[in-house]
């Protein structure tokens, strides 16, 4: 499982724009997809909010890919 690091720019980031930034997703609407297809989870949990407001020290994982989510500041 490939574990990649996200470095905030403010306080939170919505989840269909991580996957897009983080590379996992080719766009918005794939990012999507993904979370409406139940192919997300957040820190373990399934998450099906498109706009669900990831924040710092929380791990979202997507189709064997893992992203750890950072402070604007670390």
């Amino acid at each position: 499982m490939d574990t990649m690091e996200f470095k905030l720019r403010g306080e939170h980031i919505a989840l269909c724009d991580l996957l897009k930034l983080a590379g996992i997703a080719d766009s918005g609407g794939q990012g999507k997809l993904m979370i409406a297809n139940g192919d997300v989870t957040v820190d373990g949990q399934p998450e099906s909010r498109k706009a669900a407001k990831i924040r710092a020290n929380q791990t979202v994982q997507c189709l064997g890919q893992t992203v750890r989510v950072l402070a604007a500041d670390a």
